[in-house]
């Protein structure tokens, strides 16, 4: 997947647990556990500003772009 949500190194930075973020965010700690390990295939606005808002970042903060690996 070329898009990665990086929301353990958020938690790192921020000094959360997952639990923590789960309570702050009314998010259940399998669904965020599901992004963080990269499991997601969806991501729905209300989630994203939910983390924003608990780990006061921006939307580029929990989203990189990594390149496909081109086919021959």
């Amino acid at each position: 997947m070329p898009i990665r949500v990086t929301l353990d190194r958020l938690l790192v930075q921020r000094r959360m647990s997952l639990a923590e973020l789960a309570d702050r965010t009314g998010l259940t700690a399998a669904n965020l556990a599901i992004l963080k390990d990269g499991e997601a295939r969806a991501l729905r606005f209300s989630t994203l500003e939910a983390l924003c808002r608990e780990l006061d970042c921006e939307p580029g903060d929990l989203l990189s772009r990594e390149p496909e690996e081109r086919r021959a």
